[in-house]
């Protein structure tokens, strides 16, 4: 065997498969996949929702855990992107899919709907740029997928539960805003915290103690305006910091 070779070995033998971390991202992934089946075969998109719900809880987890467990690794790096390709890029297009099939009654030409599949596309460019661009430690540049995708999914449940009646149109339109969003080059703060204390995490505690607020009140109409205030906290914060 060469000596590239032998290199190459020890660097794959260096690789740990099954870690804590790594197992935490296969269940965001295996959620994604079950929410999948859920709008494909039954319809399902309450199910649909709760189970994005669950990937995200897991898909906020398997970074911070891989930290704590020193675990991190670039194995881990791909493996959350390929996930996350999964529950934030392709569910909410499904969602979508079937949103344009329920609302459109022939209104518009079917090939239509297929271009809900645009979020899909628009999240895996997301996560390979997410994947190499160092800036991104702190804050996100872009709507991030998993945020997206429970804004896209809320609209669902909404269908599902509470008789929301959208145009056919207007979900398409939904899916091109929020795709667009994904890689927009505007910065939004991540809710990595600083310490536990006020200073520094000002705007994370705010957008979090309103978004409680939101949610008693309202449940799940919600949770698309607890997207949306994310969005426009970070604008302003945006144009708070060049004002400065």
């Amino acid at each position: 065997m060469s000596p590239n070779g032998n290199e190459f070995y020890l660097q794959t033998m260096k690789i740990r498969l099954f870690t804590i971390p790594n197992f935490i991202t296969l269940a965001n992934l295996v959620c994604g996949a079950m929410a999948a089946v859920a709008v494909l075969r039954d319809g399902n998109l309450t199910l649909a929702f709760y189970l994005v719900v669950a990937a995200a809880i897991f898909d906020f987890f398997d970074g911070m855990v891989a930290r704590l467990l020193k675990q991190s690794g670039p194995l881990g790096v791909q493996l959350d992107s390929l996930a996350d390709d999964i529950s934030f890029g392709l569910v909410p297009a499904l969602v979508l899919f079937a949103l344009f099939g329920r609302y459109n009654q022939g209104a518009l030409p079917e090939w239509v709907g297929y271009t809900t599949f645009v979020v899909a596309a628009f999240a895996a460019l997301r996560l390979a740029k997410f994947n190499i661009d160092d800036t991104q430690h702190t804050e996100f540049e872009g709507l991030p997928t998993p945020a997206a995708t429970l804004l896209v999914t809320s609209l669902g449940v909404l269908a599902d539960e509470f008789q929301l009646v959208l145009p056919a149109w207007s979900v398409v339109v939904i899916a091109w805003l929020v795709a667009v969003m994904m890689v927009a080059p505007v910065r939004l703060f991540a809710l990595k915290f600083k310490g536990f204390g006020w200073k520094g995490n000002e705007l994370r505690y705010s957008f979090i103690a309103l978004s409680a607020v939101l949610l008693v009140v309202l449940r799940l109409y919600a949770v698309p305006l607890v997207i949306v205030l994310y969005v426009l906290l970070s604008l302003g914060r945006n144009m708070v910091c060049k004002k400065h």
